[in-house]
């Protein structure tokens, strides 16, 4: 491993849909031999495989390749593609492609990969890689580098955990993306306007495998183990009511976190009228059973019959099951006193949208930090008794409560509303 070769395969005419590439490819370089890596511009086999489209916008391009919008900013949308990759634009490129036509990635790169290596060994009798590439950004790094979007008898990656470094110390994390890094070498030679869309590295014969292997799909990380699985786009959106969790216990920091972004929001006069009481086991059952029996005593007041009351009660549970429970509260200090009614509920509702918005900041702060949610109106029906079990003064007004814990299954994606109904111009 002291070094490799790469070169770039020059001479390849322009490539087009049908194009006969890989006898293109072995012609070009006759003496491919055992454990070469050949590294094709993903943008060399979408025009062989015909993935170049005219006379649609760049805009409806992305739109028909995107599963999520991540993030966008001054015209540029980062997204989500279906082959699981963060792109900005989904990869769409109008570079090196005549007027009005635009690249769209391969269908499926790793099946690309697979095809083209095939059709290689078979034509050179000798066993090789294949690498199709892509060009991405990197978070928190100026500059993009290629990456590989496609593998055929390639390791993705090599999993060194487990094994002493040079001094004795046993590696816990360390996985290099070596299939990314041999893309980003190939890019090195090949340029991006040479017109040399192939290159070849020699002397890393031991990431060469016999068989296919698992592709470039092992490199995406999945959102369920992405730290970051929220991107700006929708962090709003990911907030979800979750009504079944896991048994697995939220950090408080997490917790504690979440208030402090609660507490950014609007307040009037400069106030701070938010109060956020983390619940205990032992006062969440005094609590949620001085609830339940309030409830009951307002339901049988009403006339409704006992098997209605229990099923109604049973909408309660999740309060319970749930790992953590907190209880916002609104405090009305600093508030101004008004002689009329009018002014004085105009001040009280100013303080109950600050309130409101401080639960929405606590809501979507935990969800883009994967905690699920369910916020439940419960103790604004019943403030004296939720005061009184959890032993707050007569001031402050509970505003419902929160169950916090992890989901147990995925929420379900949101259906989005058509806002005609949302916006009135006048």
């Amino acid at each position: 491993m002291g070094s490799f070769h790469v070169f770039a395969l020059e001479g390849l005419p322009e490539i087009t849909s049908g194009f006969a590439l890989p006898e293109a490819i072995a012609s070009a370089c006759p003496t491919l031999q055992d454990g070469d890596i050949v590294v094709v511009s993903s943008k060399a086999v979408s025009k062989y495989e015909g993935r170049v489209v005219t006379g649609v916008t760049r805009e409806d391009a992305v739109a028909g390749e995107t599963v999520r919008v991540v993030a966008e900013r001054d015209g540029l949308t980062i997204v989500e593609t279906r082959h699981g990759l963060v792109l900005a634009a989904a990869g769409v490129d109008a570079s090196n492609v005549a007027d009005g036509s635009l690249v769209l990635l391969p269908e499926d790169p790793d099946a690309s990969a697979r095809a083209l290596r095939a059709s290689l060994q078979e034509t050179l009798r000798c066993t090789v890689g294949v690498i199709i590439t892509d060009t991405a950004g990197r978070p928190w790094r100026l500059g993009q580098t290629d990456i590989a979007i496609g593998l055929a008898g390639v390791t993705p990656l090599q999993d060194l955990r487990g094994t002493p470094d040079m001094t004795g110390r046993v590696l816990e994390v360390t996985v290099p993306a070596v299939a990314d890094e041999v893309a980003a070498a190939a890019e090195l030679v090949m340029g991006k306007a040479a017109g040399t869309p192939v290159a070849v590295v020699r002397g890393l014969g031991h990431l060469v495998q016999e068989t296919d292997g698992p592709g470039a799909r092992a490199v995406v990380r999945v959102r369920q183990e992405d730290l970051f699985p929220v991107g700006s786009h929708d962090v709003v959106r990911s907030r979800r009511t979750v009504r079944a969790f896991t048994d697995a216990v939220v950090p408080r920091k997490v917790i504690t976190a979440a208030v402090a972004d609660a507490i950014t929001a609007p307040a009037p006069h400069h106030t701070t009228p938010w109060r956020f009481v983390l619940v205990s086991d032992g006062r969440r059952q005094t609590l949620l059973d001085a609830m339940a029996d309030q409830w009951r005593a307002d339901l049988r007041h009403d006339g409704v019959d006992e098997t209605s009351i229990e099923r109604r009660m049973a909408r309660g549970e999740l309060l319970r099951a749930a790992p953590s429970l907190v209880v916002p509260c609104l405090v009305n200090d600093g508030s101004h006193d008004y002689p009329d009614a009018r002014r004085a509920t105009a001040e009280h509702l100013m303080f109950v949208l600050s309130m409101g918005a401080g639960i929405e900041n606590f809501l979507v702060s935990l969800a883009a930090r994967g905690v699920g949610t369910a916020w439940v109106s419960s103790t604004l029906f019943c403030p004296d008794v939720a005061r009184e079990a959890l032993d707050l003064l007569a001031s402050w007004q509970p505003m419902g409560a929160v169950a916090i814990g992890y989901a147990a299954t995925p929420p379900t994606p949101r259906v989005p509303h058509g806002l005609g109904d949302f916006i009135v111009e006048r």
